[in-house]
């Protein structure tokens, strides 16, 4: 009897778990919030089959009374561009299953990009962890659905 629960639950567990838990494409899109101590809005949207994102609020829009620019960007013509509007997710594709992969993410506070892949841990919580060579040398951000 014991034996058929464990089976009865088991097979509930991965029903509830391949309904609930898989990804489409586009749920990634949308608006997320990010954290730390300067929180901004990032757009993720679709272009063909790949997925960007760019920053359409700042919870501190200037600095010393003019509009915040890319200051850090190594490309010295960019420095003045503003940072709504900015691109920082570029090329990620969905890999079919729960993560989209392949793309970079942009950091304006120090000019650099990283490797990044995305994941959801549900449909108002996004992982995005960027990185230098491998995976593991990196850092991972919870960003959440506004």
């Amino acid at each position: 009897m014991k034996l058929f629960l464990l089976i009865g639950f088991l097979f509930t567990t991965i029903s509830v778990t391949n309904v609930y838990g898989q990804n489409e494409a586009d749920d990634i899109t949308g608006i997320w919030l990010t954290g730390g101590k300067q929180p901004a809005k990032i757009q993720i949207y679709k272009a063909g089959d790949r997925y960007y994102g760019k920053i359409i609020w700042l919870q501190y829009p200037t600095e010393n009374g003019k509009p915040r620019s890319d200051g850090s960007n190594p490309d010295k013509q960019k420095r003045n561009n503003p940072i709504i509007g900015l691109v920082i997710l570029s090329n990620f594709r969905f890999d079919g299953e729960d993560e989209w992969k392949g793309g970079d993410i942009y950091d304006p506070e120090s000019g650099k990009t990283y490797s990044s892949y995305m994941y959801l841990l549900n449909k108002k919580t996004l992982r995005v962890r960027g990185y230098v060579g491998i995976s593991l040398l990196g850092r991972t951000e919870t960003w959440v659905r506004q």
